[in-house]
């Protein structure tokens, strides 16, 4: 069973995608608090939080590319059910 994501058991849950992109809108709130802070420490953190944000992006895309993949061969699956690839 998963923790967050929509499954047959947990139709309430979410889609990858929006899960990320809460992460990554929290990630961008706590980037703005140091974003004055001149100090190395605080540079070399922004810098490590840039690029985890880009990966973020970078794998919302590909979740949001798998959903409309599903989507378009098997319609949409937003209230849970049988998964619509692999097994139950």
């Amino acid at each position: 069973m998963t923790h967050f994501l929509v499954t047959e058991e947990k139709p309430d849950g979410y889609k990858l995608e929006d899960i990320l992109g809460l992460v990554r809108k929290d990630m961008l709130t706590r980037a703005l608090k140091i974003a004055d802070d001149t100090r190395p420490e605080a540079h070399h953190v922004m810098r490590n939080n840039m690029k985890i944000l880009g990966l973020l992006s970078e794998a919302m895309a590909l979740a949001e590319d798998s959903t409309r993949i599903l989507d378009k061969a098997f319609g949409t699956n937003a209230k849970g059910g049988p998964p619509r690839i692999g097994k139950a």
